[in-house]
């Protein structure tokens, strides 16, 4: 059985700083990308950033300049820096990992969800 656990969400300030953190556990043979992505209230959910084990990182352009994606592989971790942080940024952030488990089988699995909140 595989488990993301997030951390780091909450509420802050408009131009205000959060880190979000995922670790990956449970019987895992391979990770091939780790991110995040996030849902607004009455909106899709839309990719944040994604990372690859090779390291290539792909952003939405609404974050670019203000997020960091980054993994540690040897803690199967994955980091979100936030920066500059606007009220639109809102939302439920999750962490999506695509990965193999003991059967090999490359699936996508998801953590919980973490809330945060940007005041203006």
């Amino acid at each position: 059985q595989v488990q993301l656990v997030e951390s780091g969400g909450g509420l802050v300030q408009s131009g205000g700083s959060l880190r979000l953190s995922c670790a990956a556990s449970g019987s895992i043979f391979s990770i091939y990308a780790m991110g995040w992505y996030r849902q607004a209230p009455g909106k899709q959910r839309e990719l944040v950033a994604a990372m690859t084990s090779g390291g290539s990182t792909n952003y939405a352009d609404s974050v670019k300049g203000r997020f960091t994606i980054s993994r540690d592989n040897a803690k199967n971790t994955v980091y979100l820096q936030m920066n500059s942080l606007k009220p639109e940024d809102t939302a439920v952030y999750y962490c999506n990992a695509e990965l193999a488990g003991s059967d090999y089988a490359a699936l996508d699995y998801w953590g919980q969800g973490t809330q945060v909140t940007v005041s203006s």
